[in-house]
């Protein structure tokens, strides 16, 4: 059973991504990855979130990044072939046989993909400490209600994060 914990916000966390995304470029390779970003709430300082770090990673072709899979999967990735998303590849760290819970998302994406959109939310979150503190709120709320509802969880945020991604759009447009 894969429990929805919300806990505060730990300064560690941007460590955490720091040390995972240089293992995934040394790993990977300058020719494949363009870029990786740390979003989602662990990006956002002050603001609680479920302990898995989010790494958007760049690369130049999906194609090649399925190749590079062994790779990946060496350094404790399992890759959800399921996904519904073919636009991204998605990979959780620490699920069993790996360990006892997520510890990362690795959502790879190719280089010019719509998806780099989803840092306007971490950057608007960021400069809008009024907004990450809702953000908490209903994500705590929503914990309690889905404790073990990891999708439920996910679809009944969606409204909320549309709702902010259309102000960051806006805030950002105009900045």
């Amino acid at each position: 059973m894969d429990e929805i914990i919300i806990v505060e916000y730990d300064p560690h966390w941007s460590q955490q991504f720091e040390a995972e995304a240089t293992t995934i470029w040394q790993v990977l390779g300058n020719d494949l990855v363009t870029r990786i970003d740390h979003f989602g709430s662990t990006a956002v300082p002050g603001l609680a979130a479920k302990p898995i770090i989010d790494l958007l990673v760049g690369v130049h072709s999906l194609e090649e990044a399925r190749h590079n899979l062994p790779l990946l999967e060496a350094l404790g990735y399992i890759y959800w072939q399921e996904d519904p998303r073919p636009e991204r590849m998605f990979l959780v760290k620490g699920m069993p046989p790996y360990g006892l819970q997520r510890t990362h998302h690795l959502h790879i994406v190719e280089a010019d993909s719509a998806l780099w959109e989803r840092v306007l939310f971490r950057d608007y979150l960021r400069s809008h400490p009024e907004e990450a503190q809702q953000y908490t709120d209903l994500k705590r709320q929503l914990a309690k209600r889905f404790q073990t509802d990891r999708e439920a969880y996910t679809l009944a945020k969606n409204d909320y994060i549309q709702a902010v991604m259309a102000k960051a759009r806006f805030f950002y447009k105009l900045s």
